[in-house]
C-alpha cells in the first residue's frame, strides 16, 4: 500500500534532516554545511543558520573554518545565490547544477537576453568566453565584483574582438555598467559552477573574488558531472521530501526540463507517497523517518532565507496564507521563531553599538516560557549578529 503523508510528518522529517531536532556538534560543521547548502546572502546570514544547527557554535568557528583552516567554501550556487558548504562539497553544488545544454544555460541567467541578442552570442558561448577570461584576470588577484566584471569585459574583448561590434563599452543603464560589462556579470553565474572561483570572506567591504584553488591552497575535488548531478539531488531529497521535479527545479534555480532529467537519474532509488492526497517522491531508503520523525522541541530562530525555508512546500510549514506572505516576501525577508517544530512568529533585528533588539511578530499567542525561551535564544545570536547583548520586544 502507497504510504500516505501528512504535513507534520513532513515538517518532522524536514526538521530532523536539517538538524533542527537534535543539533550536531561542533566538528560536524563541514558536513553540516554540505547536507543541503547554506545561503550566505545576505552577508552574515550562513553563521546564523549553522548556529541553529551546532551545538556550541561561535563566530570565531565559522571565521576559521572559512579563512584560517579553509574548510568550508562560499561560491555561487542554487539559484545563483552564495552559498557555504564543506569543501569536498562544492562540486556537488556547482558540477551538480552545471547546465548541459543552451536551455538550461538560458534558464539560470535569466535576464540577460538583451545583452546577447546585443551580440548575437548564445549563453553558451558568452559563459565560454567569461570562463576563459577569469583564470588571467583574477591570477594571484582579488577583485571585488564590480572590479571582477570591468577586468573580464576588457579580456572578453581583447580575446574575442568581434564583440565590439556591438554596444560593447555603451552604457546599459544597469548601474554604471557597460552591455559588457553586465554580460560577463551574469555569465559568472554559470561559469562560478566550474568550481574556478570562490568568494573571499568579506570583511567590512564589499566581497571579493578570488580563483578557487589558489585561495584553498588545493584544488577542489572533481566531481562527475552526472554523478554530480544525482548526488545534489539526493541531498535535496534528504533535506526536503516528500517533493516534486518541479519543486527541485525552483529549489535549485534550474530548468524545468534539466531537473526531470536528474529525477530520472534516481528513479531507483525513489519510491512515490500520496502527500496531501497528491503524487510526490522520497528517497527509498528514508521511508521509515518520513513515516515516524521524531518531535521537536524548543525554540530556534532561523535567520531570512535559512535552508528550512528554501522548501518549495509554504503550505506544509504555514498553512495560513496571509502569514505566509509575511514570512516570504519579495525583499526584506524576516526570521522566524520555530517553537516545537512550527513557525509561530517573526522576528526582525535593530542593531546600536553592541544591543541586538528582535521585534517578534507572534502568529499564535506566546507562553510565557516561550518568551523566555526566545530571550535566551536572542542572546546566543547576538554574537553572530555582531553584539554583545540581546532584547526582545514582542509585539501585542
Amino acid at each position: 500500500m502507497m504510504l500516505r503523508v501528512g504535513e507534520g510528518h513532513a515538517r518532522g522529517f524536514r526538521l530532523a534532516r536539517q538538524r533542527l531536532v537534535r543539533p550536531a556538534p561542533v566538528g560536524a560543521l563541514p558536513d553540516v554545511a554540505g547536507a543541503t547548502g547554506i545561503q550566505h546572502s545576505p552577508p552574515g546570514s550562513a553563521a546564523q543558520s549553522l548556529h541553529v544547527r551546532l551545538d556550541g557554535l561561535t563566530p570565531a568557528h565559522v571565521t576559521a573554518a572559512l579563512t584560517r583552516d579553509r574548510i568550508l567554501a562560499q561560491v555561487w550556487s542554487l539559484r545563483g545565490a552564495p552559498h557555504v558548504m564543506g569543501v569536498a562539497d562544492v562540486g556537488v553544488f556547482t558540477t551538480g547544477l552545471l547546465p548541459n545544454d543552451e536551455d538550461s544555460c538560458r534558464h539560470f541567467i535569466r535576464g540577460a537576453e538583451r545583452h546577447l541578442a546585443a551580440f548575437g552570442l548564445s549563453a553558451s558561448t558568452a559563459v565560454e568566453h567569461t570562463l576563459a577570461a577569469l583564470g588571467p584576470v583574477l591570477d594571484g588577484r582579488a577583485l571585488t565584483k564590480d572590479e571582477l566584471g570591468v577586468a573580464l569585459a576588457e579580456q572578453v574583448a581583447a580575446r574575442v574582438p568581434g564583440v565590439r561590434k556591438g554596444p560593447w563599452e555603451e552604457p546599459d543603464g544597469l548601474g554604471r555598467n557597460t552591455y559588457g560589462q553586465s554580460l560577463v556579470r551574469y555569465a559568472l553565474y554559470v561559469a562560478g559552477l566550474y568550481g574556478t572561483v570562490c568568494f573571499v570572506p568579506e570583511g567590512e567591504g564589499a566581497a571579493r573574488f578570488a580563483l578557487t584553488g589558489q585561495w584553498l591552497g588545493a584544488p577542489v575535488p572533481v566531481w562527475d558531472p552526472l554523478t554530480a548531478r544525482a548526488e545534489l539531488l539526493r541531498r535535496y531529497l534528504r533535506c526536503h521530501a516528500p517533493a516534486t521535479p518541479r519543486e527541485f527545479a525552483a529549489w535549485s534555480g534550474v530548468s524545468p526540463a534539466y531537473a526531470s532529467r536528474s529525477w530520472e537519474s534516481l528513479a531507483g532509488e525513489l519510491t512515490e507517497v500520496r502527500y496531501r492526497d497528491t503524487p510526490a517522491w522520497v528517497l527509498s531508503a528514508d521511508t521509515d523517518l518520513l513515516r515516524d520523525p521524531p518531535q521537536a522541541t524548543g525554540i530556534r530562530l532561523l535567520p531570512p532565507h535559512d535552508p528550512y525555508l528554501a522548501t518549495q512546500d509554504r503550505t506544509g510549514l504555514i498553512p495560513d496564507q496571509a502569514s505566509r506572505r509575511k514570512v516570504w516576501r519579495t525583499v526584506g525577508n524576516p526570521g522566524v521563531v520555530l517553537a516545537d517544530g512550527e513557525i509561530a512568529a517573526l522576528w526582525r533585528p535593530r542593531k546600536q553599538g553592541g544591543r541586538l533588539t528582535l521585534r517578534v511578530e507572534p502568529f499564535t499567542t506566546l507562553s510565557a516560557a516561550a518568551k523566555t525561551a526566545i530571550d535566551d535564544a536572542a542572546e546566543a545570536l547576538a554574537p553572530f549578529r555582531g553584539a554583545d547583548t540581546a532584547i526582545v520586544t514582542v509585539e501585542p
